[in-house]
């Protein structure tokens, strides 16, 4: 039998106000892609979750490509949210 947690706070949106679309089409400021940002406030709390968990690990890669001068190709670890 699950038990379904409740949440008592949303997640807070992700976004840091840069708001300015990268080469792929994902925000330079908080790392999420384009259907993320804009279904943002109709998604449930897994949901979102799991899209700040994904920015947290865009955002890694990003600072490490740009130390080594890795060219951009952005793969989602879990793959397409939606």
């Amino acid at each position: 039998m699950s038990v379904e947690q409740f949440e008592f706070f949303d997640i807070a949106n992700p976004c840091i106000g840069v708001c300015e679309n990268g080469p792929n089409g994902m925000c330079k400021g908080c790392f999420r892609k384009r259907e993320e940002r804009q279904y943002w406030n109709s998604l449930n709390n897994d949901v979102k979750r799991q899209i700040v968990q994904a920015c947290q690990i865009r955002k890694r890669r990003a600072q490490q490509k740009g130390k080594t001068g890795a060219e951009d190709t952005d793969q989602s670890p879990q793959g397409d949210l939606f």
